[in-house]
């Protein structure tokens, strides 16, 4: 799902998910990943994890591409805009073979898919339980950040929960019907 960490950490355990990711990808079994996650698939697919030229904390739009494999996972959320919700810092970058499926102006792979794989640098599986732990326990990065675009107060993040999360939620159960639909029996 995410953490605090980088996959570019040196911790004992970020090689073994890799490889992990890796063969489950070689057998086929679809694989994915939320913010964290998205990095280490991206990771094990021969991607790279760099710092995002901005922080992405709270509510954002991302743009659908308008390819086939975009149309086939987003739905009616190909060429438009979504709701999301973001909390990185970092990004990766698309791996060989995959293909974007959404994008912004403060970072532009936000999502990428590859067969049945979906890697994504935004969290499109909140709820308010989540948002109100994340601005609990993280309150003082938002605020660190200072005054930019791509950082909202939490107090903004939860004041703006009734009013997103359901239209989320509609990309939310788009892609993971989409993914659902690539398990095998």
């Amino acid at each position: 799902m995410g953490g605090p960490m980088s996959v570019n950490d040196p911790l004992p355990w970020i090689e073994p998910v890799c490889a992990l990711i890796r063969d489950a990808v070689a057998k086929e079994r679809p694989v994915i990943g939320h913010c964290l996650g998205g990095q280490l698939m991206s990771k094990a697919l021969g991607g790279t994890v760099t710092r995002n030229p901005v922080k992405e904390i709270g509510w954002g739009e991302a743009y659908g591409e308008a390819d086939q494999v975009a149309r086939h996972w987003l739905g009616d959320f190909a060429s438009q805009h979504a709701t999301v919700f973001q909390w990185h810092g970092e990004t990766f970058s698309i791996p060989p073979g995959a293909t974007r499926l959404l994008a912004n102006g403060y970072c532009a792979n936000q999502m990428f898919a590859l067969g049945p794989h979906l890697g994504m640098q935004c969290h499109v599986e909140m709820t308010p339980e989540m948002i109100a732990t994340w601005c609990g326990q993280w309150a003082d990065e938002a605020i660190a950040v200072g005054d930019q675009p791509s950082v909202q107060t939490p107090a903004a993040m939860q004041d703006e929960i009734a009013a997103r999360l359901p239209v989320m939620r509609q990309l939310s159960e788009q892609l993971y019907s989409v993914w659902i639909g690539g398990l095998r029996r």
